[in-house]
């Protein structure tokens, strides 16, 4: 999922650098949708693995 919201940022970059806004917003915006979902399966990954772990 990470790599997906760095190729949108790459895409949302070059479309801007080109001049295409609309584009370069679109892409930006996904990319930060996907950054944040990222962040949040990371968070409950780790309190997962935190809470339940393996017992004696």
């Amino acid at each position: 999922m990470l790599y997906w919201a760095v190729v949108f940022l790459v895409v949302a970059i070059i479309a801007g650098v080109l001049g295409f806004g609309g584009i370069a917003g679109a892409a930006a915006g996904i990319a930060r949708i996907l950054f944040f979902i990222f962040l949040i399966l990371l968070v409950l990954t780790l309190v997962a693995n935190i809470f339940g772990g393996q017992g004696p």
